[in-house]
């Protein structure tokens, strides 16, 4: 699989940081240098921890894990939409679709208050259901109509990224760490993995897989999570591959016991002896 480059880093803006001013101590490691008050990300730090980060969903997906993309920024909803729905469409059984998103806002308790967050998951597939039966419709007034769409596109914005989801997430995939403080927490306090991009004003402690770069520029946004996507696909393929080999070659010990059988024990020829005469 393609690797990404330390120069793709670069023409996508990765390296660029925070003002000097904004930087979270702890992320000093992954700073470079400071120029006109702007703090540079190491891009060397950059690769290794998105190669430890892309390995890491690789693995997970191979071993059917699931996992949420949350962008809720303006410069990533897109996409992580665009991309969620690339890995969906490399999926082969409907099963195994197990990637979502949330690209509104994350509402507290999805992982903390599972259970109760369902809730809304079963009302959201409830509404639709009405909506779409015209017999159902007929028992409703225009005005009630109206209000169960509203209600149906309110619960859309939140939910409709992970509104298939039946347990808590193995893991986040988080754009902008240091903005999305709570599904971080959340994810810590229920052993969830979190990989994340990490920019210079952001705790990288907080995060399994941290990937030092620039969170708020489009080009650094979509080169990480495309090239996080490839390895969910990845994987995906490394799956399928394992499932299918077993089926397609009998294994050498199966087969020489169907060659033994069949094989028919041949005798030998046993020439008898002359009978001595006597004189």
């Amino acid at each position: 699989m393609k690797q990404v480059t330390l120069e793709e880093l670069l023409e996508a803006g990765c390296h660029f940081g925070h003002e000097v001013t904004r930087q979270n101590p702890k992320a000093r490691e992954f700073i470079f240098e400071a120029r006109d008050n702007i703090h540079i990300i190491n891009l060397e730090k950059t690769k290794e921890g998105l190669d430890e980060a892309a390995a890491f969903i690789r693995e997970l997906a191979a071993k059917n894990g699931s996992l949420i993309v949350v962008g809720t920024k303006r410069q990533a909803r897109s996409i992580v939409e665009k991309e969620v729905k690339r890995a969906k469409e490399s999926v082969k059984k409907e099963s195994e679709n197990n990637i979502y998103y949330i690209t509104n806002r994350w509402i507290g308790g999805i992982l903390t208050n599972f259970s109760e967050v369902t809730k809304n998951f079963k009302k959201l597939k409830d509404i639709t259901a009405l909506l779409q039966n015209p017999e159902e419709k007929a028992k409703y007034t225009k005005k009630e109509i109206g209000l169960f769409d509203k209600e149906r596109g309110k619960l859309e914005s939140f939910y409709g990224g992970v509104a298939d989801l039946k347990k808590n997430p193995d893991a986040l995939f988080i754009i902008d760490t240091h903005l999305e403080d709570l599904a971080v927490k959340e994810a810590l306090k229920m052993g969830v993995k979190t990989v994340g991009i990490v920019d210079t004003n952001a705790d990288p402690l907080v995060v399994d897989y941290p990937v030092p770069a620039n969170d708020d520029a489009v080009g650094s946004i979509e080169l990480i999570v495309s090239y996080i996507i490839d390895n969910w696909i990845e994987g995906k393929k490394d799956s399928e591959n394992k499932k299918q080999k077993p089926d397609e070659l009998e294994p050498k010990k199966e087969i020489q016991s169907k060659i033994q059988k069949e094989e028919k024990p041949v005798k030998k020829e046993v020439k008898s002896k002359p009978k001595k005469t006597k004189k």
